[in-house]
């Protein structure tokens, strides 16, 4: 049984809920790199003196030399890796049951990494400790909680290098993207190379073409959902960075009546027709269950957008970075504009 099956409270970071809600049964169930693939990073072993960023918290996170030896969260890893950041360890996410990269992986050769933790709830902290880490950095999802660090063992990993947390929900994507593009300079990255002005270039006008595509379609209810074998989850918009900022930009969200935790509603599979959209939108992550897993849900079939053909994968976790933001924002205009008022 993997420490996901173990996890037995439903709280909000056990369930994994990050807006595209994985439920109980699913969940249960830089180094500054020379090598650049966003953008020339300056080699952090040529730079010296003191380092330091202030992190979502507010909190500012300060070394007495540039940090070498950087272990992260696998998607806040990706984002840096887009600007040119190398990371030696990463923690979460990484590596699917056959070896491939994780979605969350991004561009990163994962072969390369010491993988600290790769499922909810597990994190090596003696592979942690052997890095001689010199700065962490994670997502937050909740005030002050780092995601993927496990609370059993959160003082012990904390007490051995500095932390770093940037917001994924209670923020929009823009913002987000930001604040990861700040930390990503702060660590050697060349914002204005050509690769990232170009990403950040189509971010924009991928923006513009999803604003254009919610106001010329005003009628078509997009659906975030998430599924797991026992229950189909419906996710709140505005409570995570992407489909807040999509909610910002005129798309038409089904507004659940979500649970006291605030990002979504549990619904039976018998009861999945509850609401009626147009698009639905599917947790793409590998802990849950994906499209084509739902042929022996019977319900499942019968939502009007499942006829239709208007069912698209979520990126639910985003990676902060503007190259692998603007493709989202491009497949979810491309839906709308394509699609048919079917609810």
């Amino acid at each position: 049984m993997s420490s996901q099956s173990r996890l037995t409270r439903p709280t909000r970071r056990g369930l994994l809920a990050v807006g595209g809600a994985l439920g109980a049964g699913a969940a249960l169930a830089a180094c500054g790199g020379e090598k650049s693939s966003g953008g020339k990073a300056e080699n952090a072993s040529e730079k010296s003196g003191p380092w330091s960023f202030t992190d979502d918290r507010g909190t500012k996170v300060e070394t007495k030399s540039f940090p070498k030896n950087i272990v992260a969260f696998t998607g806040t890893a990706a984002a840096l890796y887009d600007y040119g950041i190398e990371v030696k360890g990463v923690f979460g996410p990484t590596k699917t049951k056959d070896g491939k990269p994780d979605v969350q992986a991004g561009d990163m050769d994962i072969s390369k990494l010491e993988i600290i933790g790769n499922v909810y709830g597990e994190f090596n902290v003696e592979k942690y400790a052997k890095l001689i880490p010199e700065l962490l950095i994670s997502n937050m999802w909740q005030k002050d909680i780092l995601w993927y660090v496990p609370e059993k063992s959160a003082k012990k990993i904390y007490s051995l290098a500095p932390s770093v947390a940037l917001w994924a929900s209670n923020t929009n994507m823009e913002k987000a993207l930001q604040r990861h593009a700040e930390l990503a300079a702060s660590l050697g990255a060349d914002l204005k190379a050509k690769k990232t002005a170009d990403a950040k270039a189509r971010f924009e006008k991928a923006s513009a073409r999803l604003r254009a595509a919610a106001k010329a379609h005003p009628e078509i209810k997009v659906l975030i959902g998430s599924a797991s074998a026992e229950l189909f989850y419906v996710s709140l918009a505005k409570m995570s960075a992407d489909t807040l900022y999509f909610q910002e930009l005129g798309v038409k969200f089904i507004e659940p009546k979500v649970d006291a935790q605030g990002f979504f509603e549990g619904l039976s599979w018998e009861n999945v027709g509850k609401y009626k959209a147009d698009v639905i939108m599917m947790d793409n992550r590998s802990a849950v269950l994906q499209p084509k897993d739902l042929s022996g849900k019977p319900t499942w079939g019968q939502l009007a957008a499942v006829k239709a053909g208007q069912v698209i994968p979520r990126v639910t976790e985003p990676i902060f970075s503007y190259d692998k933001c603007a493709p989202i924002l491009e497949d979810l205009a491309k839906a709308i504009e394509s699609a048919k008022k079917v609810a």
